[in-house]
């Protein structure tokens, strides 16, 4: 079976439905770097993101059955799929950190990339947006990753988590507020914006362009 972007839809919903080795193998090849990347931004850790990536693959398999048969592309659903193992992976390193928290011994250190450091200028900007997005509710995190991040519209990334658009916009529009607030630069009010998200104003325009056509 050819690559989804190439592929009817439909069909390689069919042949994931119908247990085809080759169609989900296509799926994995088309969609494991966005769903990688979707995985680490969210968790903040390769060995997490290492994790949730093979959690969402697998959940994808064993819940093909209820794939629907239609002709949208599957970015979306296993995009959501990641934001929830993600999510679960966050919730339990949160309590597992407050459990920590009330024990004497060392401070934990979060595991961020180093790598990302080189693909932004400022390194400073770096560490306060790591540690914002580590602070964020798991759902509003996981509503940046989908909208932002991965470019999902309103729609698609309510369909994906299983709420309605207005909760996707409102609680988008809590995560951006809480990381600007939580990434400015001392004595610079605003000065962030839009950059600790990595989202400009054309994507986020497209986006809801894309939202408001669905």
């Amino acid at each position: 079976m050819s690559n989804e972007s190439e592929a009817d839809p439909r069909r390689v919903r069919r042949a994931l439905r119908e247990g085809d080795d080759e169609a989900f193998a296509d799926l994995f090849r088309t969609h494991v770097d966005a769903v990688f990347t979707l995985a680490h931004r969210l968790t903040g850790s390769w060995s997490a993101a290492q994790d949730v990536t093979s959690e969402t693959f697998l959940a994808a398999w064993r819940g093909r059955d209820r794939i629907a048969d239609d002709d949208r592309p599957l970015r979306p659903w296993l995009l959501g799929i990641t934001a929830h193992q993600a999510m679960n992976v966050r919730r339990g390193a949160r309590r597992r950190l407050g459990f920590l928290a009330r024990r004497p011994g060392p401070g934990v250190v979060e595991d961020f990339a180093d790598e990302a450091a080189s693909r932004i200028d400022d390194a400073a900007t770096l560490a306060r947006t790591a540690e914002a997005v580590r602070l964020l509710p798991p759902r509003e995190a996981a509503v940046l990753g989908l909208c932002v991040w991965s470019g999902l519209s309103y729609a698609e990334a309510a369909e994906a988590l299983g709420v309605p658009v207005g909760t996707v916009r409102s609680r988008l529009a809590r995560a951006r507020a809480r990381l600007r607030e939580l990434t400015e630069p001392p004595g610079e009010p605003g000065a962030t914006s839009d950059h600790a998200t990595g989202e400009t104003r054309e994507t986020r325009e497209t986006r809801e362009t894309r939202g408001a056509r669905r």
